[in-house]
């Protein structure tokens, strides 16, 4: 099977949310100190937060090597996947390619910082949902594909079962 029909020509979409994504924290770095808030809109502020953890801060305390394998690994795999399996899988092609621009995103952040630079916070009242950045954004919208993915698959089995 020749390159073209190979899922890695997603990759363009890993490189652009790479790309959004630093140059976005990037320009929060630049423009707010740690802590700063600026509101944007009704329950929308940009802040400078720090996060070294994993998703909503867990696991802050671990060392961010491991959160930078666990990136490679994911990318590795996701790699490994986009060349193996046929072009005709866009849906789970474009998730893993959120998915991959996302945690490499957040890696290079770890190795150039040693921490992940969140800024976007949507609050309602006190209530504050836990900052994030593109990166999170692309692994969330890449995750949600994976799940509307494997929705229509089982529509597709039950539909091609049904009788009539």
């Amino acid at each position: 099977m020749s390159f073209q029909y190979k899922n890695v020509y997603w990759l363009w979409l890993t490189v652009a949310v790479i790309l959004v994504d630093q140059i976005s924290k990037q320009l929060i770095v630049r423009h707010l100190q740690w802590f700063d808030v600026m509101p944007l809109l009704p329950h929308f502020n940009l802040v400078h937060m720090k996060n070294t953890g994993a998703a909503f801060s867990m696991m802050s305390d671990a060392s961010p090597v491991l959160f930078v394998l666990l990136g490679v690994g994911v990318s590795i795999g996701i790699l490994v996947w986009l060349r193996r399996h046929p072009r005709d899988q866009h849906l789970v092609a474009v998730a893993l390619s959120l998915i991959m621009g996302g945690a490499l995103g957040n890696v290079i952040d770890r190795v150039t910082r040693g921490h992940v630079v969140d800024f976007v916070d949507f609050y309602v009242g006190s209530w504050h949902f836990a900052a994030f950045n593109v990166a999170d954004m692309a692994i969330s919208c890449g995750a949600a594909l994976l799940v509307l993915d494997m929705l229509l698959d089982t529509f597709r089995r039950r539909t091609a079962k049904a009788p009539g």
